[in-house]
């Protein structure tokens, strides 16, 4: 059976909240100390979708393999054009195309909204695979912050790339302000 790619629903939420478990206590996509229990994370889901903001899951064979959301950038109105992507991939999943699935769908569902403008903020700079699946998507470095969280054990920096999309700045923003 092949990937698909959906809406996430009220019963993903114990695969996703394993997901981010798993990725806050071992990895460093997330500068999350503490994983957050199950009803945090559906407050956090439900917020993101009552906002407009699409949140994805990846199943395959009714196991979900991985999620994706896109979120405000920042919260001040002058940002509304401007959306931050966040992908998680099951352990087991990782290195099998599911993470560019999500992404390539998580862009669709922002330019479908008139987003205009997509910003990754990788934790690590050692995140290789996460750095290479951006490029390839279009995004393009916009800085790095050295340094700037500590977890682990170390110090970690955090990699900022983006991603124009639909027409991006050649035209004002037609989302309303909040």
């Amino acid at each position: 059976m092949s990937l698909l790619v959906r809406p996430s629903v009220d019963s993903d939420l114990s695969a996703i909240a394993a997901i981010y478990a798993h990725a806050v206590t071992y990895g460093t996509a997330s500068f999350e100390l503490e994983p957050p229990d199950e009803p945090e994370m559906a407050r956090r889901r439900m917020a993101l979708i009552e906002s407009d903001y699409p949140y994805l899951v990846a199943e395959q064979d009714g196991a979900i393999l991985g999620y994706a959301y896109a979120g405000a950038y920042r919260t001040r109105p002058a940002y509304r054009s401007t959306v931050e992507d966040s992908i998680y991939v099951a352990p087991d999943a990782m290195g099998h195309g599911v993470g560019r699935t999500l992404l390539t769908a998580l862009i669709d569902e922002c330019e479908k909204r008139d987003f205009r403008l997509m910003v990754a903020v990788i934790g690590d700079e050692e995140s290789h695979g996460s750095i290479a699946l951006h490029r390839s998507l279009g995004f393009e470095p916009a800085g790095v912050l050295k340094g700037i969280g500590y977890k682990h054990g170390r110090w970690l920096s955090t990699v900022l790339m983006q991603r124009p999309l639909g027409c991006g700045m050649a035209q004002p923003p037609t989302r309303p302000i909040d």
